[in-house]
């Protein structure tokens, strides 16, 4: 009977976390300030992402999974970003044009969710401490747009890679210090989700047999996989258990996708089209302290450093059905981004009893990975600056929502969380003003200045 409950509450959980998969990014193109998007939960977000070594709640399965061996129970925490903000360009004549993310704000915006299950915890031993989890993630991307009668809308007009990252995910606690993870990646494109293509738009100069002036459209999909494999080490721990020191590594494998689509102009279909995209291998690294770690308050101090292999990324040379070739050389390079985060989180708090709240600060610094030879405007890229702050309010099953209703009586149906939690954060992409000379399509050469901001909303229950 037990063991009969047990499953039709993980039933349950698995139809949960589906229904809120599709609400979350069924609609949802890939909207990202830079090629490879940062922030994928608010709770990293406010910590300038830093948190392959902290790892501690369901967003474990993106920044380091070996970390979802600190979960127990179901754990359950979907969420969604906010993100505008504009691109000005300013050419050698002075002429002037603004790009933005397709709108004030991107819309409809990027989704993450993470589903988790300790299966010690739901009474399965067999399979030792093992942790399992699934995840949807839109971990690459860019989305802009500019006008069609811009000074290089022969080089692009709109650019958009709607690409979708399901993440089947076990870890593993092998002792007190040490925990290992392995996943798979599958990357995807779908009509459910967004155009369900990679999609670039520009004004054709001629050729081919297209008028000049016709606005050409190459698009493509594909489906893929690669992997992650991750380490978490915890060298010290107070008398509650708790780290007061984490090391975390992960490993994403490269991954490449063999695209397919077609060639239009003015809407028409002129050829079937194909082009080869390759997805970066991604190392990363992070350490974690807790100079304060009590039952009353924790701080925690950690630096993470990516090193993202964008040199695989040589040529997106269009192959048409004809045999013809639109040369696409890419050239970018490898690039590093420096993350810092903080986090003061008080765990009673006397004006709110069974809440927790947390305030977080962070800062991230990324590289520039494309040339100025290959620079294309649809990719906004430079050396970019962001900092980030949050907050995140948890509470506990007896405490009170809004003064309204039990913390743990907000659920679905009959399934009921041990622990609700909110997370906020901003981000702002402050990017360093590029002067872009040497093009291979002079029209664009000149100056780009780019502000991104990012709001981040993540939900968290806790079975």
């Amino acid at each position: 009977m037990m063991q009969s409950a047990r499953c039709d509450r993980i039933s349950v959980l698995v139809r949960m976390a589906l229904s809120i998969a599709v609400l979350c990014l069924l609609p949802a193109t890939l909207q990202a300030q830079t090629p490879r998007l940062q922030g994928q939960s608010a709770s990293a977000a406010g910590m300038g992402n830093a948190f392959v070594a902290q790892a501690d709640d369901p967003s474990a399965l993106h920044y380091n999974p070996a970390g979802m061996t600190q979960l127990h129970g179901f754990q359950n925490l979907f969420g969604t970003a906010l993100i505008g903000g504009t691109t000005t360009f300013t050419g050698p004549t002075g002429a002037t044009v603004m790009g933005d993310r397709n709108g004030s704000v991107a819309w409809p915006p990027p989704g993450h969710i993470y589903l988790t299950a300790n299966l010690k915890d739901l009474g399965i031993h067999a399979l030792g401490d093992l942790t399992a989890g699934v995840g949807l993630t839109s971990p690459f991307g860019s989305l802009t747009r500019y006008p069609n009668d811009g000074p290089f809308r022969t080089a692009v007009t709109f650019n958009t890679l709607p690409l979708l990252d399901i993440k089947p995910t076990v870890a593993y606690k092998l002792n007190d210090q040490l925990s290992f993870g392995l996943g798979a990646d599958i990357y995807t494109f779908s009509g459910l989700f967004g155009e369900g293509h990679v999609e670039q738009k520009s004004i054709w100069p001629g050729g081919l047999g297209i008028p000049a002036g016709s606005l050409v459209e190459l698009n493509g999909s594909d489906t893929a996989a690669g992997f992650n494999v991750s380490l978490l080490y915890t060298p010290f721990r107070n008398a509650d258990g708790k780290p007061l020191a984490n090391i975390g590594l992960v490993y994403r494998s490269q991954a490449t996708l063999h695209l397919s689509g077609a060639l239009l102009a003015n809407g028409a279909s002129v050829s079937p089209a194909s082009a080869t995209f390759v997805l970066p291998q991604v190392f990363s690294a992070g350490m974690a302290v807790w100079p304060v770690r009590t039952r009353e308050r924790e701080w925690k101090l950690e630096l993470d450093v990516d090193y993202v292999g964008w040199k695989a990324n040589r040529n997106l040379d269009i192959h048409l059905a004809n045999g013809a070739v639109i040369p696409n050389p890419q050239n970018w390079q490898n690039a590093y981004t420096i993350m810092i985060g903080t986090e003061y989180r008080w765990l009673h708090v006397a004006a709110m009893p069974e809440w927790e709240v947390a305030l977080r600060g962070g800062y991230m610094n990324q590289q520039v990975q494309i040339p100025d030879r290959t620079f294309n405007p649809g990719v906004p890229s430079a050396n970019t600056h962001i900092p980030s702050v949050g907050i995140g309010f948890a509470c506990r099953a007896n405490g009170s929502f809004l003064g309204l209703v039990r913390c743990g009586d907000v659920g679905i149906g009959q399934l009921k969380p041990k622990l609700f939690a909110i997370d906020l954060a901003y981000q702002a992409g402050i990017y360093e003003v590029r002067s872009v000379v040497g093009n291979q399509n002079p029209t664009v050469n000149g100056r780009y200045e780019t502000l991104i901001h990012v709001g981040s909303l993540s939900l968290r229950f806790n079975y």
